[in-house]
Order: C-alpha cells, then structure tokens, then sequence
C-alpha cells in the first residue's frame, strides 16, 4: 500500500467513528414512535428518551478532550468502538424508559467524544492540501450512517414484528466491533508524539510510515515544523502556549462556539430525528414516511459528496455562504407551504433544507473547527465546539415533541429561517478562510 492510499485508510477508519455517530443519533427515528405507545410515555418522558444520547454527547464533548490529550488519539478512538458496541447491545434489550435511556446515553458518550478526536486525528495526518476532504471523510461517514440507519429502519419495519424497533436499535452492534477492530492497526498521531510526550522518534517513525520515500532531509524538515510549535520565544506561538481561554485566542473560540450553535439552529437534528414524523404532518401514511425519511439520507450523501469535492477548490467560507443561502430559501418555502396547507411542497424542501445543510455546514464544520487552534489548543477548541453543537442538540431535541403540539409547523420553521438569516451575516463578518493554511 503506497503512502498515499494508508493516509487515506488511516482517516477512513478514524472517520468511521462518524458512520457510527450517523448511524447511533438517527437510527431512533424509527423507533420512537413505538417506543412511546409500548411504554406509554408522557410527552416530557418521550423527550427524555429521544434525547438520553445526546445528553451523553454533551458529556462526552466536555470530557472528550481529556483522553485524546492525555492517552492519545488512537487509544481514544479504540474505546469509542467499544462504548458503541455496549449501547449497540443494551439499547436493543432495553425493558423501560430508563434502562434505554442509560443504554443510549452510553452511546452518546461514544458521540461526543468521537466529534473531538476523529476529525483532529484526521486532521493532523494529513497535508494542507488534501485536509479539507480526508477531514470531510468524518461528516461523509455521518451521513452515511445516516442513511444506512434509515435504510435499515425501512427494512426491518416491513417485518410487522413487535420486536423490530430492537433490531433497529441493536444491529448498530456489527459495524461497531467492525470498526473497533480497525482501529487496532492506526498508528498515533506525530502531532500528539510531539507537543505531548516531547516522542520526537516516535513521530518520526510515524511520518516514515506516512511516506516511506521521504529523504532524511525531507523529515528533519518535517519534524523541525512539528518541533517548531514548542518554541514558546516564537512570536507566531505565542498562542499555542497562553491558556485556553485567552484574548490571543478569542477569535478562533467565537468562530469554534457560533459555527456549532447556528449549525443546530437549522433545525437539522430535530429534521432528521423526527423526519417520518414530519412527513405524515402532511398526510403522508407511516410507511410512505418512512421512505421519503430515506430519501433524506440519499440527499445527504449525494450532497455531502459535492461539500468534499468543493472544500478544498472553493474554501470553507465560499461552502457556508452557499449553504446559507440554500437554508433560508428552504426553510422559508417551508413555512409558506404548511402555512398555506400547500402540503406537496414541504418533501421538496426539506431535501433542498438537507442538500444545503449537507453542502454547506455540514462538510464544513467539523473540517473548520480542527483548523483554526494550535496543536496545544486543538482538542480543547474541539471540545468546545463539540459542546457548544451537542448541548444545542440535546436541548433542541427534548423540546421539540412540545413544540410541535404547541406551535404550528409553520411557525417552527419561520424560527428556523430567521436563525438562517442571522448565520449568513455572521459568517460574512466573522469566518476567515483556512484552504490550505498549514496547521500551528
């Protein structure tokens, strides 16, 4: 296997952490129906349950940055296969609201802390010319999962057993221990080798096995770069070595923070989460829901594949401008179409809402966060954004069952075009462009 095509393996097996991420958040869509008349939860209970994983991503997020410093990132990664594994297994053998709730807050865990280590991994693997895509490989594999998840819902619903919503839930067991196996064979980052075990040999036998053609010359250089991070009398590292929460680093904290909170004020994990249950708001029968739930996930792929082909040609700022424009004009036709019970439209939209979001935001988010720190801040900037996503989730998803028997679908959507309309403005102010800028 030539350098090339391991780097390459190496970021997919990291990024499959995201396929299990897409799979585990999504894959309850066709269960929650089900779930609430088996245990005839209240709304509120409903809320808890729908949203137990992603309480654990909050959680997960705040701590993720702790193993990835501390154990390095390829240990991290190991044991978020096997947090998805346990979930996998006990979600699926769940008897009540809490022992499921528990079960799917573990695989939560596995989530957040995956949003932190995965996309830095990948990121501090991989030349500045080729980081955009193998970092998209994260949130291709989150779509992929996501519409696995759904294909899978489909198919095991067509069995009319009363037990398919636990193979819904369990079948996340296979990939799992899949990729938990993978990961055995992915080596450190040379990164972490150096800015935190000062493991100069080891980062360079890393980098050999990255391109076994380097000269040594070629590799003094490069480790001299990685070396060169620790230099605290370096004016342009100043930064790596001041705190976290820092003025040197306000700029990179904002954008870390804002990118998160308006990429789930979209509305997308509530869409996506809920999306059968959206469809038969407008009359649509529960199977026929289910499928149009597919198409979501088909959308999602096919356009997260134009963000990856895009990222590294246009930039990430060109993507989230774009992207920005293509929520506004869905969300808002949206609203207009269930205002005016204009009800065919709204299929239509909400792949237009996913094709956007898959373009835009979601190719760019967990690419841009894992540029814009230094090495010594990257997991602590990662965290922070994974946080600032996951808490916006959770919360997002525990209200939304209320809020759609409290407001009209219009309304909802109305909320979510405005939030929009603010996201475009703030990345014409604030973002700034990290094509190809090497990382500090």
């Amino acid at each position: 296997m030539n350098a090339s095509n391991k780097l390459f393996f190496w970021s997919l097996t990291s990024a499959l952490a995201g396929f299990l991420f897409g799979f585990d958040t999504v894959v309850i869509s066709g269960a929650e129906k089900t779930i609430q008349s088996l245990w005839q939860l209240s709304d509120f209970e409903h809320g808890i349950a729908i949203s137990s994983a992603l309480w654990g991503t909050v959680l997960g997020s705040m701590i993720g940055q702790f193993p990835t410093d501390r154990y390095g990132r390829r240990k991290t990664l190991l044991w978020i296969g096997i947090l998805y594994l346990v979930s996998a297994v006990w979600s699926g053998l769940a008897t009540g609201l809490w022992t499921f709730s528990i079960a799917r807050f573990i695989g939560g865990v596995g989530v957040g802390i995956s949003t932190v280590t995965s996309p830095l991994y990948i990121a501090e693997l991989s030349p500045p010319h080729r980081r955009g895509r193998l970092a998209g490989l994260f949130q291709f594999n989150i779509v992929l999962g996501i519409l696995i998840a759904l294909i899978s819902n489909a198919l095991i619903a067509q069995s009319g057993s009363e037990h398919a919503w636990r193979w819904m839930l369990g079948v996340e067991a296979f990939p799992a221990l899949l990729y938990t196996a993978m990961c055995v064979g992915l080596p450190e980052s040379p990164r972490w080798l150096v800015a935190f075990r000062n493991d100069t040999q080891g980062a360079r036998e890393v980098l050999r096995t990255l391109d076994p053609d380097t000269t040594p010359e070629q590799l003094d250089q490069d480790l001299a770069a990685l070396t060169a991070g620790r230099d605290t009398s370096h004016p342009s590292n100043r930064s790596s070595h001041a705190p976290f929460w820092s003025r040197s680093l306000a700029l990179p904290i904002a954008i870390a923070f804002l990118v998160a909170f308006f990429n789930q004020m979209s509305g997308v994990n509530a869409i996506l989460y809920f999306a059968p249950r959206i469809f038969e708001l407008t009359g649509l029968a529960e199977q026929a829901a289910l499928l149009q739930s597919v198409g979501i996930g088909v959308t999602n792929l096919i356009f997260t594949f134009v963000g990856l082909w895009l990222i590294d040609r246009l930039g990430r700022k060109t993507l989230l401008i774009l992207g920005s424009f293509g929520y506004i004009a869905s969300l808002g036709l949206c609203a207009w179409a269930f205002s005016t019970k204009t009800y065919w439209l709204v299929p239509g939209c909400i792949f237009a809402f996913i094709a956007a979001h898959a373009m835009g935001q979601g190719a760019v988010i967990w690419v841009l966060i894992s540029e814009i720190f230094p090495d010594q801040h990257r997991a602590n900037g990662q965290a922070l954004g994974s946080f600032t996503h996951w808490i916006f989730a959770a919360l997002l998803t525990l209200v939304f069952p209320i809020a759609v028997t409290q407001f009209a679908p219009e309304v909802i959507f109305g909320f979510f075009c405005f939030m929009m309309c603010l996201h475009l403005l703030w990345v014409f102010a604030m973002v700034r462009e990290t094509k190809g800028v090497p990382l500090t």
